[in-house]
């Protein structure tokens, strides 16, 4: 998986981590956690997940959740 190869190449403490992704059914999967236990010394958001069938309008809900 790409995100663990990242996440094993870059020290991420200290940082903010806000996860997103779209999905077909299977929302953020434990992926917050899943992250935070990679990153233990950096800080992860709850994320935010999109139906596949909704990325096309789900503009408001990225800006929501980036503010």
């Amino acid at each position: 998986m790409p995100i663990y190869t990242f996440l094993d190449t870059y020290d991420l403490s200290g940082k903010t981590i806000a996860p997103f992704i779209t999905h077909g059914g299977s929302g953020l999967s434990q992926t917050p956690e899943n992250i935070q236990r990679e990153e233990p010394n950096a800080t992860v958001t709850d994320g935010l997940a999109v139906s596949g069938s909704r990325a096309d309008s789900s503009q408001e809900s990225v800006f929501r959740v980036a503010k």
